[in-house]
């Protein structure tokens, strides 16, 4: 990690003090402000490996260019040998759109719909259900046969004494259980990403893996699906173990059908770079399951946004695939490859607002990471589906 910090530093150095590119005259930025760059609507016969695509000098006009275009004939055709887990949003609707028409590359589709909330002693509601589209899930399924739907289940608004009290009573655990097949089995789920662990200290752990086991059992004899969201192994920026240990792995893997890992969000807001050094991806994976007894159950995160990095503000904004397409068009950056990340960056610079830094995923930075889950023996978590390029779905 060394390197890395050495690397980051050089370049936040280099976008405070000034780029290293040459920039254009007023007159030559009024010439080239003139010819806007063209975008492709029709859809490709070749699928972006056979069009010579996947490269590590990618030139933003031809990101522009062809950025829409998927191989249609391709579309629910596979390349990945493990799980996929694409997540959905509400707020970012094209991501709906994308589960129909690659819905084949996925084995499951995870919206970011609902909440678990504690109301009372051994009274739960799971509420974000006006969010629920059964149209929808109709047509993803109809598209992708054998594909499960299992919508995030965020523990919500959970104070330390809720979680205490259900941990210390059986009777509290299996109406929470209950709570959750029965929505499962109303709404036609095939079962629950569970989002949990993150709102809890370590040494509070014991208590949850002893409701999270219960839950998988009681999922289970529904015959529904139980996933769960875990950080990182490495705290990003450190040499330090996360809060998911391998001793916590080794209880749950067993218990558990997946794990949705976190890699991604490695950088600070003060401390610009990329999102997820494959080093560090790699580490997070062979931190925790060392012996590799059940790597199939963990899904490799992969982000399909990127970062905005101000110098003047100091601040970080996520990017989306649109705001992405747009900045790559107003500025006509040179793109650049930083191999040691194995990600993308560019500079450029607003009229007023200063210098700024963008990464964001190329084909070449997917690429690379689709040939680390292999090698590994991982599957994938994408998130989310809405925010990344249409033409990022030929290489899964």
């Amino acid at each position: 990690m060394p390197a890395m910090k050495a690397l980051l530093r050089t370049l936040w150095l280099a976008l405070a003090c000034g780029s290293v590119h040459t920039t254009l005259s007023k007159s030559d930025a009024k010439k080239a402000a003139s010819k806007t760059l063209l975008e492709k609507t029709q859809l490709a016969d070749k699928p972006v490996q056979d069009r010579g695509l996947v490269v590590t000098n990618p030139r933003a006009e031809d990101v522009v260019l062809e950025h829409r275009s998927y191989c249609a004939a391709k579309a629910r055709e596979r390349h990945v040998a493990g799980d996929v887990l694409g997540y959905v949003t509400p707020w970012n609707s094209h991501g709906y759109d994308i589960a129909k028409v690659f819905g084949g590359k996925f084995t499951h589709i995870s919206p970011v719909w609902l909440q678990i909330k504690r109301r009372g002693r051994e009274l739960f509601e799971v509420t974000g259900l006006h969010d629920v589209d059964q149209g929808w899930m109709r047509t993803v399924r109809k598209q992708a046969k054998g594909l499960r739907i299992v919508p995030r289940l965020l523990f919500e608004g959970w104070s330390h004494e809720d979680f205490h009290s259900v941990w210390d009573s059986e009777d509290e655990i299996e109406e929470l259980s209950k709570t959750m097949v029965q929505v499962a089995k109303s709404q036609h789920f095939d079962g629950f990403v569970v989002e949990v662990w993150g709102q809890l200290p370590g040494q509070e752990h014991t208590g949850l893996i002893h409701m999270l086991t219960h839950m998988a059992e009681a999922l289970h004899q529904a015959r529904l699906l139980a996933v769960l969201v875990i950080p990182p192994a490495v705290i990003p920026g450190t040499d330090q173990l996360g809060t998911f240990t391998v001793k916590q792995w080794e209880q749950l893997a067993p218990v558990l059908d997946g794990f949705s890992l976190m890699t991604y969000d490695y950088p600070t807001a003060q401390q610009p770079g990329p999102n997820a050094p494959l080093s560090w991806v790699r580490a997070c994976v062979q931190v925790l399951d060392p012996k590799a007894q059940w790597r199939s159950k963990i899904l490799l995160g992969l982000n399909f946004y990127g970062s905005d990095y101000s110098a003047s503000r100091g601040g970080r904004e996520p990017v989306v695939g649109t705001r992405y397409i747009q900045m790559l068009k107003e500025h006509r950056p040179q793109m650049v490859w930083d191999s040691q990340a194995a990600e993308h960056y560019f500079e450029y610079k607003k009229s007023r607002g200063g210098r700024h830094v963008m990464f964001y995923p190329t084909l070449k930075s997917l690429q690379v990471r689709l040939e680390l889950a292999r090698e590994l023996g991982v599957g994938l978590s994408i998130w989310e589906l809405g925010q990344g390029l249409d033409y990022f779905y030929d290489l899964l």
